[in-house]
């Protein structure tokens, strides 16, 4: 996710790191081109003349735009939606370590010691994040996983096809041992209970977003139109504005491709592009907090971006 100060004057034309233009620069180019061809023509195609008025572009422009702000305000509800469901499970990490510190009596004098359940439970969740993000990047090293959980856990755990769901089946099993030992009030389970549910219900979410797409058929009818619209415009401008179509063609171009480029990415928010979501500063921000309620005394710093960058 590109984060920065908003740019103000000459800057916003010069900014690169962030823009959709390298995206769309090979689309625009061929555009510009055909305009430039239309104009030196004077819009004859074969040596025959195209004559296009004003009126097919407005007819045109109206559902096109609707289509755009449609879609981009589709693409944009998943990529706060994905947003929302990361700030719960930020939340609820923090009730489950407050929860676990203070409602569960301890077997050990400190959480951090090998073999505490608390402890135990608090580290989990901290891999079951870094899980949560592999699984909907599709990459990741499984020792960012495997550091959170002892060696025994991990034999159990490190073949399951949704390795989230294993690491909560863990912290559920925790949790009634802790129970049946006497170390939780049973009145109290029900609320670590809730947590754990909360957690659960965060990451279904962001299944459910990764998993089904905007229909394929709306996008292909979008860009279709888009290209048309762009492809064709410098024959309804050029008898108007004539040298002048190219310029006017690559700011209209600019404009529709980049509004289209902008939903396909924000569309899928767990990836690791410029616009998508900071899934490894989120993971950080639950680590150094539960880090924190640990105890631990090396912390590491939250993430800062780089180069206007934050992953």
């Amino acid at each position: 996710m590109i984060v920065r100060d908003r740019p103000s004057g000459l800057q916003l034309f010069l900014i690169v790191r962030g823009s959709v233009l390298p995206s769309i620069r090979n689309s625009l180019l061929v555009t510009t081109l055909l305009a430039a061809l239309v104009s030196w023509t004077g819009g004859e195609l074969l040596h025959h003349k195209i004559t296009l008025t004003a009126i097919p572009f407005t007819l045109m422009g109206l559902p096109l735009a609707i289509f755009l702000g449609f879609r981009n305000n589709a693409a944009y509800d998943r990529y706060w939606e994905g947003r929302k469901q990361w700030g719960e499970l930020v939340l609820q990490s923090r009730n489950l370590a407050r929860q676990c510190l203070t409602l569960i009596d301890p077997d050990t004098p400190y959480a951090r010691a090998p073999g505490d359940l608390r402890g135990a439970m608090v580290r989990r969740a901290i891999g079951f994040a870094h899980a949560l993000r592999q699984r909907l990047r599709g990459e990741g090293d499984p020792a960012e996983i495997a550091a959170w959980v002892s060696a025994e856990e991990w034999q159990r755990v490190r073949g399951a096809t949704n390795l989230t769901y294993a690491l909560m089946l863990e912290m559920g099993a925790d949790l009634a041992r802790a129970t049946r030992e006497g170390r939780l009030d049973p009145l109290l389970t029900p609320a670590l209970d809730a947590t754990l549910s909360h957690m659960t219900a965060a990451v279904t979410a962001c299944e459910r977003i990764k998993t089904t797409p905007i229909p394929f058929s709306y996008t292909l009818l979008l860009h279709r139109t888009a290209y048309l619209y762009c492809f064709l415009l410098p024959f309804g401008l050029v008898d108007t504005i004539g040298y002048l179509t190219p310029l006017v063609v690559v700011i209209v171009a600019y404009t529709i491709f980049g509004l289209d480029a902008l939903g396909d990415e924000i569309e899928e928010p767990f990836g690791s592009s410029d616009h998508d979501l900071p899934l490894d500063a989120l993971c950080r921000t639950i680590e150094i907090d539960l880090r924190t309620a640990l105890g631990d005394g090396d912390v590491p710093p939250p993430m800062a971006p780089v180069d206007y960058w934050l992953g």
